[in-house]
């Protein structure tokens, strides 16, 4: 088909979709050809909520691999005082354990650390998060979190889709969907990540699955370019850049007309916010312009070394910018017990990583103004057991039944306890809280409403909070 042979009942009958951040107008313009009172827009501009919202930011800051809330959070002095003794049948029977020896019932396992109360609220928190005890009156705890899957891939994708099944969309993706980015030279939802490697799971964990990929999550690297390839070859100037980057666009223009294939806008819209990314991406991850007071607050002592405290203050940096949703991926927080997840060894390491920084991160957004409209979540993929494995060293298991995340800002509670586990920690024994809940909750809190958002593909209807009875956390907000 030629492009010049386009007219406007043709281009509506086969392209009823967004097209990237140039309007579409002058993309054709630029071929001669006029399209009167066509207007398009960028499928990531903002848009209107189905109610108002309490916030318009999200920075989830997910532990991978499980932290034990046993040993952070939950302070248990009769798991404590049955130290090593057989578990009550009553608490184990017609329940499976990840990982457990069914012909070897595990001790109860107490733990190593001592915990104190904090603030106004009495917060239990142990003594291996020093800087998150101090601030625990501007936090929602919620001690009774459950999901569905024990596995560590399938239990992240279900943390962060709704389901254990590849192909349905992250809630960065539903958000940015539903809500579009207030930032128009970065992506919408960026991912951070670090440790020693990335999340299980990879990056489906941060997927559009049946939504368009210009919804997806994009990846930022620490070192080199933020993304490859983004910046300009040598010895290739702008003006040349500039004209391959219109011809590429006149291309897939022309392809976009003829399929009417929205994976095609995505990648118009894709080539446009890397060639804006040239100057915003290394403008972001440049922290020269951060006061010495702000790098000693987040335990920064080398801008260039990959840490979680880095990646805290970029996260802090692209909300600022209008970015919608921010995930930081921390590893290795898989502590069963063996040499190499050694729990009495390498939970104090992973929490030493990330209490500082994650305080900080509160902190700094509370000072800007930036905190009341911006939702921080912690938590990992599930919790751990209340019982030892039998292992080399002392450790714990998989749990789905009982765990803590908690919330700050973005219209939470602040200085709040939810939930209340039995005496050993194996489950809720008041408010339980299904991960479904805690989507519904925070999709409230940025104005949608989660049984509303959703998209039809392949004759079903898809929302992030599936199809079973999903309830907003009223209880837990102000």
């Amino acid at each position: 088909m030629n492009l010049r042979d386009l007219n406007r009942r043709h281009f509506f009958s086969r392209c009823s979709i967004g097209l990237g951040s140039v309007a579409l107008g002058s993309l054709l313009s630029e071929q001669g050809i006029a399209v009167p009172d066509l207007a398009l827009k960028n499928p990531l501009e903002p848009k209107k909520t189905h109610f108002p919202a309490k916030a318009k930011s999200v920075i989830y800051l997910f532990m991978a691999g499980g932290p034990s809330q046993l040993d952070l959070f939950e302070h248990k002095p009769r798991l404590n005082a049955l130290n090593g003794q057989p578990i009550p049948e009553s608490y184990t029977a017609g329940k499976r354990f990840a990982f457990m020896n069914s012909s070897h019932r595990s001790n109860l396992l107490g733990t190593r650390f001592n915990f104190q109360r904090h603030g106004n609220s009495g917060a239990w928190v142990s003594d291996l998060l020093p800087h998150t005890a101090s601030m625990v009156d501007e936090l929602t705890i919620v001690t009774t979190c459950k999901t569905d899957l024990f596995n560590h891939a399938p239990a992240k994708l279900y943390m962060n889709a709704g389901s254990g099944l590849f192909g349905r969309p992250s809630m960065g993706s539903w958000i940015t969907y539903g809500l579009g980015s207030e930032c128009s030279d970065l992506p919408g939802f960026v991912v951070l990540q670090s440790g020693p490697r990335g999340p299980r799971g990879g990056a489906v964990l941060w997927g559009s699955g049946v939504l368009p990929t210009t919804y997806q999550g994009v990846p930022l690297r620490n070192t080199g370019d933020p993304i490859v390839n983004l910046s300009t070859p040598e010895g290739i100037e702008k003006a040349q850049q500039q004209a391959l980057v219109q011809s590429v666009r006149a291309l897939n223009l022309k392809r976009l007309v003829e399929t009417g294939d929205e994976e095609i806008a995505t990648r118009i819209n894709a080539y446009e916010m890397a060639y804006r990314m040239q100057t915003s991406a290394p403008e972001l991850m440049d922290l020269k312009g951060e006061s010495q007071a702000t790098l000693d607050l987040y335990g920064i002592k080398d801008t260039r070394e990959t840490t979680f405290a880095r990646n805290c203050l970029l996260a802090r940096r692209l909300v600022e910018r209008g970015v919608r949703f921010v995930q930081l991926y921390d590893t290795n927080w898989d502590h069963h017990g063996g040499v190499s997840e050694n729990l009495e060894k390498h939970l104090p390491e992973k929490s030493r990583d990330i209490d500082r920084s994650s305080t900080a991160l509160v902190r700094d957004l509370q000072q800007r103004g930036l905190l009341d409209d911006t939702i921080v979540i912690w938590g990992g993929e599930f919790g751990r057991t209340p019982m030892g494995e039998v292992r080399e060293s002392t450790g714990r298991n998989h749990h789905i039944d009982a765990f803590t995340m908690w919330f700050a800002g973005g219209g939470f509670k602040k200085g709040m306890v939810y939930g209340q586990t039995d005496e050993f920690g194996f489950g809720a024994v008041e408010n339980p809280v299904h991960v479904h809940d805690v989507h519904a909750t925070i999709l409230h809190q940025l104005g949608l409403d989660h049984s509303r958002l959703s998209v039809r593909s392949q004759g079903l209807d898809f929302r992030l909070t599936g199809v079973d009875p999903s309830k907003v956390l009223n209880d837990i907000l102000a």
